[in-house]
């Protein structure tokens, strides 16, 4: 059984609830600390276990926002911010601006999504798919993917490819042989690119995909 609240840990409950109506997702510590007027992000961090273990909240160690009141009644989903950092060719490849492009915290503007959609993963960014050639993957011309930046993929993964020579990015399955890439669309009406691994820089891999209504 619960145990009642009062003090210092019903101002943070009441702050959480107030923080998640005003902004969709859930409050840092950080937040708790300066929305509360709690001398430190450690003492914050004291009562949130308290409240933890008494069965008020739970808490996903994995991510910032990782705090959810049990017992709330609202079914509005947990949202967060993701950099909307341009778009990319899910065809033929298209150029690019720059490579400031891919930062992102260049900012670039946000879309709010559900936070399952992320799972606590660090540098998510947002693109727009323009082309059809994922389209037996579901992802449409206008669809938003969301990516996870890296470097390295394995091989089936399907990521955002900027294409060195060509300056140009685009969005495929990609497969590493010895001396070649293969850039696979998911379409049977189009065909794969084939390139030099040195001409192949992965910026992201695709984790999500919010399709257009």
């Amino acid at each position: 059984m619960k145990n009642q609240l009062s003090g210092k840990r019903k101002q943070i409950i009441d702050f959480i609830l107030r923080f998640i109506e005003d902004k969709g997702y859930p409050p840092t510590v950080r937040n708790i600390q300066s929305g509360c007027g709690i001398s430190s992000t450690s003492v914050v961090d004291y009562h949130l276990k308290v409240l933890e273990k008494e069965g008020h909240l739970r808490r996903d160690p994995e991510v910032s926002r990782g705090i959810e009141v049990l017992g709330r009644t609202s079914k509005t989903p947990y949202m967060v911010p993701v950099p909307l950092v341009g778009q990319i060719a899910a065809g033929e490849p298209i150029p690019v601006p720059g490579s400031e492009t891919w930062d992102a915290a260049a900012g670039a503007d946000a879309i709010e999504v559900p936070a399952e959609l992320t799972r606590g993963k660090p540098d998510v960014y947002a693109l727009k798919v323009k082309g059809m050639s994922m389209v037996d993957a579901l992802i449409s011309d206008g669809d938003i993917v969301l990516m996870q930046s890296a470097s390295t993929v394995d091989n089936g993964e399907m990521a955002a490819v900027w294409l060195k020579a060509e300056k140009e990015v685009t969005l495929k399955k990609i497969y590493v042989a010895p001396g070649r890439v293969r850039l696979q669309p998911a379409n049977s009406q189009m065909k794969p690119i084939y390139t030099s691994p040195d001409n192949v820089a992965v910026q992201g891999r695709v984790i999500a995909v919010i399709r257009r209504m």
